[in-house]
């Protein structure tokens, strides 16, 4: 982590778990346990059903809530679709693009995300975009080449002066739900060749302030071996964002 240039941050992605009748009681508590934390950011990004209970009882305290997903267009006939307005309207702060469950499952490309990136910055939205790679591409040793072109896609247009409300969240697809996990040294290798990539493109002063997170099985025993590399700035975490005591430990790790 580097606090002098960026923020470090701790992402909740609750994916499709929990009710909405179980959401009040998580965030009270959640926020109890993390009224000292002082250096972190948190967001806990729910599902659609969800987000009106978030909200409220997030309100007034440190956690911001997040989505899962967005549509790239404003409105239209686009049933079951969920527009980046309707999040802002709602008090989102944040919405994950491109997770590799959405590339996987659901037909999502560079172009949607890339275009979903967009919608979200124009709703005032601030994108966590994920990149990753499959076990067949690292053990190709082609993982480096892989997420730098996802990154280049996924930021296609994107302004200069938009890149300090963008996160990064590297997420290798072989580690996500697995109980597998990147070392930190790989993972501070793709951290480092992100932070690369962003200089390349929009300048050193620029590519310094983007928060790069890890996400795939990242857990209370190995954040703090994993948030102590250089260019990973806190984490996106999945199964261990269910528990209020697991994410809170993490957060804590962050913290320091």
């Amino acid at each position: 982590m580097n606090r002098r240039y960026r923020k470090t941050v701790i992402a909740g992605n609750w994916k499709m778990n929990m009710l909405p009748s179980e959401t009040k009681d998580f965030v009270t508590r959640l926020r109890d346990e993390t009224a000292d934390c002082k250096w972190c950011d948190i967001v806990l990004c729910v599902p659609f059903t969800h987000i009106y209970q978030a909200v409220k009882a997030a309100k007034g305290t440190k956690i911001a809530i997040g989505a899962q997903n967005c549509h790239q267009a404003a409105k239209g006939a686009y049933t079951g679709e969920v527009s980046c307005a309707m999040l802002a309207d709602l008090g989102v702060k944040y919405v994950i693009v491109g997770h590799s469950e959405r590339r996987a499952y659901f037909g999502e490309t560079d172009e949607s995300v890339n275009q979903k990136v967009h919608a979200a910055l124009e709703a005032g939205l601030r994108p966590i975009i994920c990149l990753g790679e499959s076990l067949e591409i690292r053990e190709n040793g082609a993982e480096l080449d892989f997420v730098r072109t996802q990154l280049k896609l996924a930021l296609k247009g994107i302004a200069p002066q938009s890149l300090k409300k963008i996160i990064i969240a590297y997420e290798p697809i072989w580690a996500i739900g697995t109980g597998k996990i990147a070392t930190p040294r790989q993972a501070g290798e793709v951290g480092s060749a992100i932070r690369e990539t962003l200089r390349s493109l929009y300048g050193a002063r620029a590519a310094r302030g983007v928060s790069v997170l890890y996400g795939g099985s990242l857990n209370k025993d190995n954040a703090e071996a994993m948030l102590a590399m250089p260019d990973v700035d806190g984490g996106l975490i999945g199964g261990a964002s269910l528990d209020a005591a697991s994410l809170n430990s993490i957060i804590k790790a962050a913290d320091q």
